[in-house]
């Protein structure tokens, strides 16, 4: 199977490089003129902006259609989420600059998501479909002063698909491949996508519809399996919308589901459990227009069940109610400014029910000089219902100077974070502690930038220092008995990010970036040095051929058998991605190997990790 595959990628390579004449696509490296909205809430461009923000384009998404979007946002700068290489049920731990879960805040279209029955109160990035993604932004840093509590090493904001300016547009789009570890190397089929959908606009309403189902199976989630745990997803997703002169509203509904088989993991080996998840979204966005300004609502409520069925079973069921009222004004082209209200309630059930609830007034400016200095700065107040009032603020000034159709930025920032317990670490069934203190956490950074029409390079230093962390810590050696508490010594984080983008030719786009992190007292699962490279080629206008490649540096993991730490040895994959349009705009193959080399390597102690793997893909535009 494994021969047939690859005989077909190459045969289909063949055919389509002799179906048309070789042409050189004229498009730009998006990234190097993408305008950000997340670090400001108002659209800036690159050199107006003081934030090093990662733009993963349209582009990029529908060149890994056969990605999710983990393994996407994992080949950037500064980011490691570990369990993306792993069985496709694996918890996902999202370190950003040395943080973890807790640290980093994910919206949807500008509305802050997560499950606060989870420990870390995140959102699995498991549960949306890459199909629905039009866009994310992610700012690398302390946010909180825009976005509130969580938000203290990044933001990372995901733009679903607007609708068509036609009246019916659709979608269909199909994927079949591999799922096997590097021992298992069979070439059995187990991995299937489906995805659907349409959109469209009547007069002044939009409308879009779409709906996925992905399933997984062949892999055993601990190493040492001959069980197969399978992974189902399912999702769909309503968006209606009203735009007029000085008036729009838009409205969604989704729901987003997985079913996943885990293992035991104490010991570590076969068991039939499972873990189900499902999360409920509906929310409003109405927005008023006037003379130099705006004034906006997103208002979302949502419900997260999950189930557990193992040796502890489980239930829990939370819900989440969001508001942030904001006002947005520009005193020009180079003043503006933003005051708002944000609030947000959590409830959960676990043997009670518990809650928090948070009310903060913020405001930000924005002032871009005419002769090349930016200011970024603001104010928070959080007003949390246990923990009372906390001032959170940031300062970050950039300067760039112009040079014709280039520019060199400098850039830094100083900004503070106010991070709550979780009501699972205060009231949950393990560990639990309500007598648990706030973490506080102070980052700066400083950088350099230098743009081109064809070219970006960047290299920023980030350090955070973080007082009060809450931790899991064993508090009886003998029955390992464990409690969450904040520890008495300060962490402190630092290091270095560098990425590069170069338009080698027309046709040709380079990207590489290199994170250097130092987490002097907790360097659990996290590599001190990781790299990151893509190259993509554009052999006609129809067809693109890209590779990518990455490297981890070695890392420290706790064996929870022997209760000692283990290091994890270094290790290099390369992924191949190839589609062709049969049908301009409207009938697209695509096709990928993932760890060509089937490199061997291990994201945690004890449990499977992806091999070389294959997918196929077919999507039609109507």
């Amino acid at each position: 199977m494994k021969k047939r595959l690859l005989n077909g990628l190459m045969v289909l390579g063949t055919i389509n490089a002799f179906a048309q004449e070789f042409q050189l696509d004229t498009t730009k490296v998006h990234s190097l003129k993408e305008v950000v909205i997340t670090d400001s809430r108002f659209p800036l461009q690159p050199q107006h902006s003081g934030k090093n923000v990662i733009v993963i384009t349209s582009d990029e998404i529908e060149r890994n259609q056969t990605s999710n979007l983990a393994e996407i946002i994992n080949t950037k700068s500064g980011i490691e989420i570990n369990g993306s290489r792993s069985n496709a049920g694996q918890n996902l731990s999202t370190y950003i600059r040395g943080g973890n879960n807790r640290q980093v805040l994910v919206m949807i279209d500008g509305i802050p998501v997560s499950d606060p029955s989870q420990i870390a109160n995140d959102y699995d990035l498991k549960l949306i479909d890459i199909n629905q993604i039009e866009r994310v932004e992610i700012i690398k840093g302390a946010a909180s002063t825009l976005y509130g509590n969580a938000a203290s090493t990044a933001v990372i904001n995901i733009y679903t698909k607007r609708a068509s300016d036609e009246k019916v547009r659709g979608y269909f789009g199909t994927s079949i491949g591999t799922n096997q570890s590097t021992e298992d190397q069979k070439g059995h089929i187990k991995a299937f996508q489906n995805a659907l959908g349409v959109n469209g606009s009547v007069d002044k309403f939009t409308y879009r519809l779409d709906a996925s189902q992905r399933s997984l199976g062949g892999l055993s989630a601990v190493e040492s399996g001959t069980e197969k745990d399978d992974f189902v997803s399912q999702n769909a997703a309503l968006k209606l919308g009203y735009a007029a002169t000085k008036f729009s509203f838009d409205t969604y509904a989704a729901v987003d589901a997985f079913n996943a088989d885990f293992d035991n993991s104490f010991p570590l080996e076969d068991a039939a459990f499972v873990s189900k998840s499902t999360q409920y979204r509906i929310g409003i966005a109405p927005k008023y227009y006037y003379k130099g300004g705006t004034v906006q609502v997103n208002a979302a409520y949502s419900e997260a069940k999950r189930d557990l069925e193992s040796s502890y079973p489980a239930s829990y069921d939370a819900k989440s109610w969001v508001a942030d009222v904001f006002n947005k004004y520009s005193f020009g082209d180079n003043f503006h400014s933003i005051i708002g209200f944000a609030y947000r309630k959590n409830e959960v059930t676990f043997t009670d029910e518990v809650m928090d609830e948070t009310l903060d007034p913020y405001i930000n400016f924005v002032w871009n000089a005419d002769f090349g200095l930016n200011i970024n700065a603001g104010v928070r107040l959080n007003n949390h219902n246990a923990y009372g009032a906390h001032l959170t603020y940031s300062i970050n000034p950039s300067f760039h100077v112009d040079f014709d159709d280039r520019f060199v930025k400098v850039l830094g920032s100083y900004s503070t974070s106010f991070i709550a317990p979780t009501l699972s670490q205060l009231y949950g069934p393990f560990g639990a502690n309500a007598n648990l203190d706030p973490e506080t956490n102070i980052t700066v950074e400083g950088g350099l930038e230098f743009h081109s029409p064809k070219w970006m390079v960047s290299a920023v230093y980030f350090h955070r220092n973080e007082e009060d962390f809450i931790d899991y810590v064993t508090i009886d050696p003998i029955t390992y008995a464990s409690e969450y508490r904040n520890t008495d010594t300060e962490f402190t984080v630092e290091g270095v990010e560098v990425d590069v983008i170069l338009q080698l030719a027309k046709n040709i786009d380079f990207m590489a970036n290199y994170t250097f992190t130092d987490k002097m007292e907790k360097n659990v699962r996290l590599p001190k040095h990781k790299a990151n490279a893509s190259v993509n080629l554009n052999l006609s206008t129809r067809q693109h051929l890209g590779a990518r490649f990455q490297y981890v540096d070695k890392r420290t993991d706790m064996d929870f058998v022997s209760f000692t730490n283990v290091e994890l040895g270094s290790f290099t994959t390369v992924d191949v991605m190839y589609d062709y349009q049969l049908i301009a705009n409207r009938l697209k193959l695509s096709a990928s190997v993932n760890n060509i080399f089937n490199e061997a390597y291990n994201e945690l102690v004890g449990y499977s990790s992806l091999g070389r793997n294959y997918r196929l893909g077919v999507k039609i535009n109507f």
